[in-house]
């Protein structure tokens, strides 16, 4: 067995020039973004930069245009893209195209990659991901799951809500989970916005504002699709949910723990520069404390992180490595950009030094994908099992 960190010279190239575009390309947007509001306009800009530096999707597959890396390789890559909020964004990696494109990759029909797959990577459309609905419906628990999918002719026709769907506003396609009427299983659906039966009702008012598309409330009144639009196999829903969720978890881990060593960045360079009651802010013991931690927690999330995207990189499905990588690390970034936040006091709470933007936005990721306390729960039952 051996432990080996290096990075090859090819994710070293990428790594070196992703964080050169982040910081000559998209930081300088962000105050105009945060003014002028985030959409597709923006992002086919940036996009369209990112392409002419050749750093295009490096999560995705090589030959659907994408930079081609290992999940691992991937982990260096999106965390850089991480430091800017909209880096993800332009990158093409960003929520949920990037987890969309993975699941298409996998379960998607020849004619559905296609479709969807080759657009969505190309960056020549948008998707959005709908299982999340209204109470009672599915959320943390997914088995709670309402939205129906009936077996008519040539197809199925699907009826519910929907809500706090990321993107789904402007998506040319979106991937539904709904229960099958006939079995109870759950069956994940292809359905295009121009759909009769498809609408987007209304947008969620969130902490987080910096996703295209916003989180919107969707409902399916009997729209109907053929049975080429089934993603998979009826009734393996949840299944393909794990192909998703388990890479979504983690990817999410990269791309935020990439936002908040920028807050620590942004919070260090400030208390180097600032003096307090005769001594620069770096010399007080307080602060002193709040910085080594920051450190520390930086280099215990990546350390985690990295070697539970290699597991998945060598085939495990990182089920529960997955649920402790994401429980520790959406915390862990929550407490650094907290410090950066209070290092840089009153500025910090800001869009101006963009800590405070970051502290919005992060502070979900401890909902998103499994809420911390969710996944605990499943943690300790796994346990529980090996122990019995």
């Amino acid at each position: 067995m051996s432990f080996d960190f290096s990075l090859s010279p090819r994710v070293e190239d990428w790594r070196d020039r992703i964080r050169q575009f982040i910081d000559d390309t998209v930081i300088p947007r962000e105050q105009s973004a945060f003014t002028d509001g985030i959409d597709d306009d923006l992002r086919r800009t940036l996009q369209k930069a990112a392409r002419d530096a050749d750093i295009w999707a490096p999560q995705a597959a090589s030959e659907l245009g994408g930079g081609g890396f290992r999940f691992d390789e991937a982990a260096v890559l999106l965390e850089e893209a991480g430091r800017s909020l909209f880096g993800p964004l332009a990158l093409n990696c960003a929520a949920p195209d990037e987890g969309n494109i993975h699941l298409l990759t996998v379960v998607g029909t020849e004619g559905q990659k296609e479709k969807y797959l080759r657009p969505l990577v190309a960056g020549d459309i948008r998707s959005s991901f709908a299982m999340t609905e209204p109470p009672p419906g599915a959320g943390s628990d997914p088995s709670a799951l309402r939205t129906i999918a009936r077996r008519v002719d040539g197809g199925w026709a699907i009826s519910g809500d929907k809500h706090l769907i990321t993107g789904a506003d402007g998506a040319a396609v979106v991937i539904v989970m709904a229960r099958d009427a006939d079995s109870g299983k759950a069956t994940m659906l292809l359905v295009d916005a121009d759909n009769p039966g498809y609408r987007v009702t209304g947008h969620a008012r969130t902490i987080d504002a910096t996703m295209v598309g916003g989180h919107c409330q969707i409902r399916f009144d009997d729209a109907f699709v053929t049975t080429d639009a089934v993603l998979g196999e009826p009734g393996e829903g949840f299944r393909y949910a794990q192909v998703r969720l388990a890479p979504a978890r983690l990817t999410h881990c990269m791309r935020w723990l990439g936002a908040a060593r920028r807050a620590h960045e942004i919070a260090v360079r400030r208390c180097v520069e600032r003096e307090l009651f005769g001594h620069r802010l770096t010399e007080h013991g307080m602060a002193q404390q709040m910085i080594a931690d920051n450190e520390i927690d930086l280099a215990a999330a990546r350390s985690l992180l990295w070697h539970t995207s290699w597991l998945l990189s060598e085939g495990d499905k990182g089920t529960e490595a997955s649920s402790r990588a994401k429980v520790f690390i959406s915390e862990a970034v929550g407490r650094i950009v907290d410090r950066a936040v209070q290092l840089c006091g009153g500025m910090g709470t800001s869009d101006d030094l963009v800590v405070g933007r970051i502290y919005a936005d992060i502070r979900a990721f401890r909902i998103y994908d499994g809420a911390s306390e969710v996944h605990r729960m499943s943690i300790a039952k796994r346990v529980a099992r090996r122990y019995e």
